[in-house]
């Protein structure tokens, strides 16, 4: 596993973190977009107060070390690879919690699978191995998603919950696979759920445990977790070459490892 200092730069040389791919102007938009009430961006989530644009702004500079300048409207955006390792470490104890517990209920899934789809499979992988009951509710439910209309459709891989298309594995933002998958359980909610976008959000949002991954220009998601509906965020550009989020992976993984009793 590489040190602290390590990871801090392999995240920055490879975008993960630092100066991000996801441009500032993308970033606001989506913070507007949020605080205007378009339900696109809220992944799913309802929330207890208003969220101004400032107050936004403010958050994800805290949750995701943004550029908190409000005058800075154009170019770069950052996220800060201090919170990134921070949230991976706290996201570590949370799953080794849960997956104290004999047979833990844990569930996965991804709106990235061209990209954190390889952090999930491991950790998938490490909670099988820790004697946790991977659920799969959903398998094979169609809907008319937002890809430009066309039908889409849970599939798993692993056991890792994600849309596809035809045959294509797809990214989406979408909250309803998620609400159809606990509607399946019928009440019964897992005692964990691991996951991004929509699929986190509408999981934190019916109550479940759950901790996530976000971009940060997925402001939704730090909301919910500023209202304690999400238990953990780890900001991240969530869309970089898969074998970039190897480190980062192995990081979260052994700290899980190292928190669970002997």
């Amino acid at each position: 596993m590489l040190s602290r200092d390590e990871l801090r730069e392999q995240l920055v040389q490879t975008r993960i973190a630092g100066d991000v791919a996801t441009s500032r102007e993308n970033n606001l938009d989506h913070y507007s977009s949020l605080a205007n009430g378009d339900a696109y961006y809220a992944l799913g989530l309802t929330f207890e107060q208003p969220w101004s644009y400032r107050d936004i702004l403010a958050l994800m500079a805290k949750s995701a070390g943004v550029v908190a300048d409000p005058s800075h409207r154009w170019g770069q955006d950052t996220i800060d690879p201090e919170l990134t390792i921070d949230a991976i470490d706290a996201m570590a104890e949370r799953i080794a919690a849960v997956l104290a517990r004999p047979g833990a209920r844990v569930m996965f899934a991804t709106g990235h699978p061209t990209g954190l789809l390889a952090v999930h499979l491991p950790l998938a992988a490490l909670c099988v191995a820790k004697g946790a009951r991977l659920l799969t509710p959903g398998e094979g439910w169609t809907y008319a998603g937002s890809g430009f209309g066309r039908p889409r459709r849970i599939r798993y891989l692993q056991d890792v919950a994600m849309l596809d298309d035809k045959g294509a594995l797809v990214h989406t933002h979408d909250a309803d696979p998620m609400r159809h998958m606990l509607d399946e359980l019928a009440g019964d909610l897992p005692d964990l759920v691991i996951a991004d976008h929509g699929w986190a959000g509408a999981a934190g949002e019916a109550g479940a445990p759950t901790v996530a991954f976000a971009d940060c220009n997925d402001p939704g998601l730090f909301v919910g977790e500023a209202e304690g509906k999400i238990d953990v965020v780890v900001p991240l550009d969530d869309n970089v070459l898969p074998r970039y989020y190897a480190p980062l992976t192995e990081r979260l993984v052994t700290r899980v490892s190292q928190a669970l009793p002997v």
